[in-house]
Parts: C-alpha cells; sequence; structure tokens
C-alpha cells in the first residue's frame, strides 16, 4: 500500500517520471525464472505484457538456477512516486507443478497472506492480488506456448525485506500479516497518484464489512484516529486511513453504505471540509479566512475578532481567539463538514457524524444527527 504521497515535495512544473506496481515486476520476474526453468536463456530485459497493451521491459537484477526450479529477481522503480517499495526487490521462484495444475501461487519471504474475509482474495491465500495474478499468468502462458508446454508450475512470489517494509504500511489493519500485498491493476505507478491511497480505503472498509462492524471512522491523521478510536471504543478494523481523500470514503459507503460513519480530523481540515471541500490537501484549496470569519460572526464573535479572522494567518489563529473568549466556533465548523459530508453521502442510509480535534487530540466538538 502506498503511503500518503506529498505534492508539495515535487518542485511544479517539474515532469514526473512514472514507474512500476510491484505486480508488473512479479510478472517479469516470474517470467524470466519460468524461461530459465525451461533450460532457456531469458530475455534481458524482460518484457511484460500490461493491462492496457503497453509492453515494457525490465532489467533482471538476479538469476539462479538449481536442478528442480529457478529464480529472478526485479528491481522495483516506482519513478517519482513516494512508494514504500521503491528499490525493494522482487523474487519470483518458479517450479514445476502437478500436470494439470495450472499456475498455482505461494507466497515466499516478504509477502503476506490474507487472514481477514472482505479483500479480493479470501482468507489463507497470498497476497498477490488479482491483476498481477493475470499479469503473471499471462506472462507465464506466452513462455508455454512458444515452447509447447503447458504452465504448470508454482510460482512463489516474495520481497526481499517485504516485512519489514510492510510495518510502513496498512496492510496489518486490512488482515494482510507477514509482509507485503503485490499490487496493481495498469501495472504503472502514476507519481502522486490519489488511486493507490483511495484503494486502501475502499479495502479496509470492505474488511470492516466482513467482520461485521457497524460503525467506522475515518480519520485525517493519526492524532485524530487516536482520539476518535478512544471517543468511541472502537477496534482496529474500524478505523479508516482516510487521509485528505474524505470524498474516496464517502464516495465507496454510498455504494456500500455501513450503519455508522464517522469523519474525525483537526480543526483546519474540518473547516475546508466545512466549506464544502472533499479533498483535504493543503495544495489542492486552503482555508477560506472570509468563511471561516463568518462562522466565528455565527457563533458569537465580537466585530473584531471577525475582521481580525479575516486577515489570520492560521485557521489555529482563528480557533485560539475563539476559546480566548468562550465562542463555540468548533461547533459551527463540525455542522458545516458535516452537511458537507452528508451530500456526498446522497440517500443513503447511513448514520454519520462529525469529531473535531485539536492537535493533541483533545476534543473540541462533534456533529451528529
Amino acid at each position: 500500500m502506498t503511503p500518503h504521497a506529498d505534492p508539495e515535495a515535487a518542485p511544479e512544473g517539474t515532469p514526473l517520471r512514472r514507474g512500476w506496481t510491484t505486480g508488473t515486476c512479479a510478472a517479469a520476474a516470474s517470467r524470466a525464472a519460468f524461461e530459465a526453468l525451461l533450460g532457456l536463456e531469458p530475455e534481458d530485459p524482460v518484457p511484460v505484457l500490461l493491462p492496457g497493451g503497453q509492453r515494457p521491459s525490465f532489467a533482471l537484477a538476479r538469476l539462479e538456477r538449481g536442478p528442480d526450479e529457478a529464480r529472478a529477481a526485479i528491481v522495483k522503480d516506482a519513478g517519482d512516486d513516494p512508494d514504500v517499495t521503491h528499490g525493494a526487490l522482487v523474487l519470483a521462484r518458479v517450479r514445476f507443478g502437478a500436470p494439470g495444475s495450472g499456475v498455482v501461487f505461494r507466497a515466499g519471504p516478504g509477502v503476506g497472506t490474507v487472514t481477514l474475509p472482505g479483500l479480493p482474495l479470501p482468507p489463507g491465500e497470498p497476497a498477490i492480488n488479482p491483476v498481477p495474478r493475470a499479469m503473471i499468468r499471462a506472462a507465464l502462458a506466452e513462455v508455454a506456448s512458444a515452447c509447447g508446454v503447458p504452465a504448470d508450475v508454482v510460482v512463489e512470489i516474495g520481497v526481499e525485506d517485504g516485512e519489514r517494509i510492510a510495518l510502513r504500511t496498512m496492510n496489518a489493519r486490512l488482515g494482510i500479516l507477514g509482509g507485503l500485498s503485490i499490487l496493481g491493476t495498469t501495472g504503472i505507478v502514476v507519481p502522486y497518484s490519489c488511486g493507490a491511497w483511495i484503494a486502501t480505503i475502499h479495502r479496509g472498509l470492505d474488511v470492516a464489512r466482513a467482520a461485521g462492524l457497524d460503525h467506522v471512522a475515518g480519520a485525517t491523521g493519526s492524532t485524530s484516529e487516536a482520539a476518535v478510536r478512544a471517543l468511541y471504543g472502537l477496534p482496529e478494523q474500524a478505523l479508516i486511513d482516510m487521509g485528505d481523500f474524505v470524498g474516496g470514503m464517502l464516495k465507496y459507503i454510498r455504494r456500500y453504505p455501513v450503519a455508522r460513519v464517522t469523519i474525525a480530523g483537526g480543526f483546519a481540515k474540518m473547516c475546508k471540509l466545512g466549506q464544502g471541500l472533499l479533498d483535504l490537501h493543503s495544495r489542492r484549496d486552503a482555508v477560506d479566512f472570509d468563511w471561516l470569519a463568518a462562522r466565528l460572526g455565527e457563533a458569537g464573535g465580537s466585530r473584531a475578532q471577525v475582521e481580525a479572522a479575516r486577515c489570520a494567518n492560521t485557521a489555529l489563529e482563528v480557533l485560539g481567539s475563539a476559546a480566548a473568549t468562550g465562542v463555540p466556533l468548533p461547533a459551527l465548523v463540525a455542522s458545516a463538514a458535516r452537511r458537507t459530508a452528508l451530500s456526498a453521502l446522497g440517500s443513503a442510509d447511513v448514520a454519520l457524524d462529525v469529531a473535531v480535534f485539536d492537535r493533541e487530540g483533545a476534543l473540541l466538538a462533534t456533529a451528529e444527527s
């Protein structure tokens, strides 16, 4: 799972280089290992057919032959995306399987195993997602067809140091234990794409639903996540690492409802949600201080406070002014944020509430039905 990308890290106007998913690298390594197992000299670089029809090639980082198996490895290049698996060594070990068995997948060192329902794979399966599996099967079928042999093989995919790398992902929360997931839907990593993050949100909701949970909470960060967990006594699988993608979470819940959802976040993020924004990243939009000043006035702030709020440097500055004079500004922000979220949910039968926390995780306000 890709960590939250910070677009501020990339200079404006700089062309960003695309990269390749772990699934693409696994397909390339599997093809080379199968060719070596058949006694061929693998192509280097190794060609792979992507789901969209592209056919990139990858340099072999490692190739080893044994009496009954062959192993190959490809170094993952995520391009300019801050992917935790960038530079990781993706390995494939291929050996002959039983006649008529087709391609059988195994998790090697550094690749996790699914332990909870709700994911695209059932519990007990290696965490090699459906599209990468299809890519690997296609790569092996090309080789088998060219050689006139069946592709009855056992393919073990691993990632060097994958168990440690997986600690920086949401895999454990999703019930993927022992290492990384082999991911990819197009085979290509788009730099600073929100796609991987939103896919993780969706899988988290699927796992929570499959576990029978009727209350989930999406948080904008670790402080608000810890605070909302303590506030409602939620289990681990009920916590959705929403980040800035409120819209991505709510639109999925609109299609696949849960009984109750809480949106938890800091004051500034909830101001932006209250303004009507569903992507809360600082690069997309800033806090609208005219909007915030108007809420301060509605909450009972003085004319001088309201005028000062229009020229404030940060939302926290306005919050501090309100707190110093006992003006209940966070309650109005929470209510406005809830209205935006309800609009995104549409007609879905979901109970929704918003919890606003300060930087230390203290509850500032809630808005409920």
